[in-house]
């Protein structure tokens, strides 16, 4: 989270209990009515505290001002509070029956919101409800998100804001792992004043994306297995070689760990895709299209230096069927993404030893012009 906003919290949690209020009440009157009489409820960015006495029991609050939390636990000394950062959350996989974030994740540059959301999907059983608030740019709609920091006009100057588009910011949440189940816009005030999104979402059982900015390289897979999905991880299961191979190429330093693959090697993972399966005969020609298309338009966004597709046979049958291992012809999106096409780390695979799977994922995050002069080489 943005490390100034948080400060400005900290030290303002007073003025903003004062100044701020509910608003919608019959919103979270139906999350709580949603949920019912004993599911743990989170309240994700609970500032001091105002919706907490609206959303049942037993609930959770937490947020990343430490001051905003003693306010909450002021306002409702029997809920617990925690500190704790929107993308690094310390609960257990499925501790909650649902999660309601009202204006909290607005403070987040846009780029850091799918692993965000990527830990409320961990955090939330499967079929758990999210309701999320954020905001729209003023005059909307607009261009995709765009950040603002709001100046002596508001009363609390200097914090971040990032404005989201409704359907890019509903593609965003898909991709973590989610059904959107509906996605209103509110009118704003006035013309100045920035329009509220509130969306509800249902957790699937799905593997989230683990991507964000500045990757050199953006790992793509066919689509996740049941396993994965419930593990949260893609490959986990033993007989699957891709971090192995990983760990081979000096890529990873960790096994099965997505998030450390992202945040200490810039290194993202998705599928084409996002459906769990038990097996991958079960896609459908139209579900490969959409995929394809959705791995283009996050290319275009987070813009990685490159794509490295697991496996020729799911990359024939998604878009090119005389593809052959190696860079392809054809770069992903408007911006051009190079894609390297690897072998199946699959244990089904085996001809394929380790080594040259290390070998062809180096190549990968070496971009393609390093890569080529490698292949070269050899």
């Amino acid at each position: 989270m943005h490390r100034p906003t948080i400060e400005i919290y900290e030290g303002d949690a007073l003025v903003y209990a004062g100044r701020r209020g509910v608003q919608r009440p019959e919103r979270p009157a139906a999350f709580a009515a949603a949920l019912g009489a004993g599911g743990l409820r989170l309240d994700l960015g609970c500032g001091p505290g105002h919706y907490l006495p609206l959303l049942g029991r037993p609930a959770v609050a937490t947020d990343a001002a430490a001051a905003m939390v003693r306010e909450a636990s002021r306002a409702c000394p029997e809920v617990p509070g925690v500190q704790a950062d929107l993308a690094h959350l310390p609960f257990g996989r499925g501790a909650f029956a649902g999660v309601w974030a009202s204006k909290a994740h607005q403070h987040l540059p846009a780029a850091e919101l799918p692993m965000a959301l990527a830990e409320v999907h961990r955090v939330l059983a499967v079929g758990g409800r999210l309701d999320l608030t954020v905001f729209a740019p003023p005059g909307h709609p607009g261009t995709r998100e765009e950040v603002t920091e709001f100046g002596s006009g508001d009363d609390l100057a200097g914090r971040w804001f990032t404005w989201w588009d409704p359907d890019h910011l509903e593609q965003v949440v898909a991709a973590a792992g989610f059904h959107v189940d509906a996605v209103e816009v509110a009118d704003p005030r006035d013309e100045h004043d920035a329009a509220r999104i509130d969306l509800t979402a249902t957790a699937e059982r799905r593997l989230p994306d683990h991507v964000g900015p500045d990757m050199r390289l953006l790992c793509c897979g066919l689509n996740p297995s049941l396993h994965a999905a419930d593990a949260g991880v893609g490959y986990v299961t033993g007989n699957n070689r891709f971090w192995p191979a990983m760990v081979s190429a000096g890529l990873a330093d960790r096994l099965r760990d997505n998030r450390h693959l992202l945040f200490e090697h810039h290194i993202g993972m998705t599928d084409l895709v996002k459906r769990a399966t038990p097996r991958a005969s079960e896609l459908t020609t139209a579900e490969y299209r959409e995929g394809t298309h959705r791995l283009a338009r996050l290319c275009d966004w987070l813009r990685p230096g490159a794509v490295a597709v697991n496996g020729l046979a799911g990359w024939r049958a998604a878009v090119d069927r005389k593809a052959a291992i190696g860079w392809q012809p054809e770069p992903l999106g408007e911006d051009g993404t190079p894609v390297y096409v690897l072998p199946s780390t699959s244990g089904l695979n085996a001809r394929v030893p380790l080594l040259e799977l290390a070998e062809h994922l180096s190549i990968a995050a070496a971009g393609p012009i390093a890569g080529e002069a490698r292949v070269n080489r050899a």
